[in-house]
């Protein structure tokens, strides 16, 4: 028999891993402004000839705004968790989803979408203010409030369209198997087979039916630039379902590249932004840094650890759900299947912040062997050329403090990843 926890335990863990998340990343984020304002009146001197001492402290300034910013998101959301555990709000959630619907599963759904709803809407004044004063001073929003709203309201109607199926599978397979003689303690396995199809099938369908909801996706135009794109995916052997240009214009002006869909249906999507800035030789390096991704399978090892870790995720979920401790040391009195989903993954990011520099070694290491595979497939000055363009024109940190790096950043740090490519061109 599987170890039964008291409500104490659960309690103090929580409150233990709380402080530690909570102080952990107000720590980090106090220590990572502190490394950018230290270097913010020199240049680093890999990037002396290459990017302005304006152009730096432009960068600086905007890390700056964007932790201070993060500080408070960090507070605001650790008063919300406490708020919706140990001060009532789920309970109080769960009272009112009963006054609506007699039916469990209905209950459940009602239960998790007034959550959802409630969270979007205290979670609107942070993202506003992230637009339209934060990004707007340093020059890069685009976005109007008819467009903000308008993808709010596109949010919502999808996850309805799409999350309350799926939510609905969930907790019926949770009713159903949790009461079985031979299969009542395998129920995450279900839920966990049901999730990851979705998720496949999510992969699948994003390019061509949930990305266009939000943005314009053209076929490129360029002749040319599209032949050297064509002639590249030759000599990588990567097979594609067409090159699209995004209007990443229409709300930001940040550029980058990126690859979506699965199997056959795969798709090279490039910002309007980013073709706007660099020259083909650029592009091509970019293209091929992503190609790499692909070429050692980092895209596929990294859904093969996510399916794992859902695995032991859920299998947990299984352990504790039973527990009326597990509900009683988090502050929840209406204990239910949909509280059960709800209460974990509420509290999950709590548990598992100690395990985030494991990810971003993995990320990190991934970027290092793309760059690689770009230096042998394209031009390495160009991907050099093209990674400090997209450092000044997104005014990206070219300093990072070393512990926040390895918490957080999922590309190695611009001095570090330059070096490794010069070190590339001089072996080859």
């Amino acid at each position: 028999m599987l170890m039964q926890l008291s409500s104490y335990t659960i309690y103090l863990l929580f409150i233990v891993f709380f402080i530690i998340s909570t102080c952990g990343q107000l720590y980090l984020s106090i220590r990572q402004s502190q490394a950018v304002l230290s270097h913010r009146d020199s240049v680093p001197t890999a990037f002396v000839h290459s990017i302005s001492l304006p152009e730096h402290q432009k960068a600086a300034d905007y890390t700056l705004a964007k932790q201070r910013l993060a500080r408070y998101e960090i507070l605001f959301q650790s008063l919300l968790l406490l708020v919706f555990t140990l001060g009532g709000g789920l309970d109080l959630l769960a009272r009112i989803s009963q006054l609506w619907i007699n039916n469990a599963i209905g209950r459940g759904i009602v239960l998790i979408g007034l959550f959802a709803l409630v969270n979007m809407i205290l979670s609107w004044p942070l993202a506003w203010y992230r637009s339209f004063r934060l990004e707007a001073r340093f020059g890069f929003n685009k976005m109007t409030l008819t467009t903000f709203f308008s993808d709010q309201l596109k949010g919502c109607v999808l996850a309805m369209i799409v999350g309350l199926p799926l939510l609905y599978i969930i907790l019926l397979i949770m009713q159903i198997l949790t009461t079985h003689p031979t299969f009542g303690g395998l129920w995450w396995l279900a839920v966990w087979l049901v999730w990851v199809s979705f998720s496949l099938f999510m992969m699948w369908a994003f390019p061509k039916w949930i990305a266009p909801l939000f943005n314009k996706f053209v076929p490129l135009s360029d002749a040319q630039l599209r032949t050297r794109i064509e002639k590249l995916l030759q000599r990588t052997g990567f097979h594609s379902d067409g090159i699209f240009v995004m209007d990443g214009s229409k709300r930001s002006g940040h550029g980058n590249a990126y690859f979506t869909g699965l199997g056959k249906h795969k798709r090279i999507v490039f910002f309007d932004t980013l073709l706007n800035d660099m020259q083909y030789d650029e592009v091509e390096a970019v293209l091929a840094h992503e190609l790499g991704h692909f070429a050692h399978k980092h895209v596929l090892k990294q859904m093969i650890v996510t399916f794992i870790l859902s695995l032991f995720i859920l299998a947990v979920l299984g352990w504790l759900m039973p527990q009326a401790a597990f509900y009683l040391g988090l502050g929840v009195h209406e204990a239910s299947h949909a509280m059960a989903l709800l209460l974990f993954m509420l509290i999950l990011p709590v548990f598992t912040f100690p395990f985030a520099p494991l990810g971003s070694i993995m990320s990190r290491k991934n970027e290092f062997e793309a760059d690689r595979f770009a230096a042998k497939y394209a031009n390495a000055n160009e991907l050099i050329h093209a990674l400090t363009k997209l450092y000044r024109t997104n005014a990206a940190s070219l300093v990072s403090d070393i512990w926040y790096s390895r918490f957080y950043d999922s590309h190695p740090g611009a001095r570090e990843r330059i070096a490794a490519l010069q070190a590339t061109l001089k072996a080859q």
